[in-house]
């Protein structure tokens, strides 16, 4: 059934098939959830977790945000990667965790550092609302057709 790829005349086409397949299959799962509200969510989690942490060099100019927040900061970065991760993998809580993702955006505007600078507050906020927004296909055998 396989054949040794050095007799195939077309290795570029199978290749090309194969990562087709692989696209087809992306899309279709990516498809059946809500893909970018986990994106948005789980990218809201990382400045939120890395600012607190770090020292931001700006030209000489040394700029600590280290402050009592950091293990707020973690906490809050944490739970909202685990959001994402959570809508990626059980959009029947998408619901809770879009609400849970807008809460600890804005939970995180005081408590850790602007929210990662403003950057995951709003990663946060649009995540947590196209969770909410969002809504499964219908099944095909259940739509009514009006005539």
């Amino acid at each position: 059934m396989f054949l040794d790829p050095m007799s195939d005349p077309r290795p570029a086409r199978r290749t090309t098939t194969a990562v087709a397949t692989l696209w087809r299959k992306f899309r279709t799962w990516r498809g059946e959830r809500p893909f970018w509200a986990g994106a948005f969510t789980m990218t809201a989690g990382l400045p939120i977790i890395y600012f607190p942490y770090t020292d931001l060099d700006l030209q000489g100019i040394v700029l600590a945000l280290s402050t009592t927040s950091g293990a707020g900061s973690l906490i809050i970065g944490v739970l909202l990667v685990v959001l994402g991760l959570t809508l990626w993998f059980q959009q029947q809580h998408r619901v809770f965790a879009g609400i849970a993702a807008l809460l600890l955006s804005l939970t995180s505007f005081p408590l850790a550092n602007f929210g990662g600078l403003f950057l995951g507050l709003t990663c946060g906020l649009v995540g947590g609302s196209l969770a909410c927004a969002w809504m499964p296909a219908p099944d095909p055998g259940t739509v009514k057709r009006s005539v």
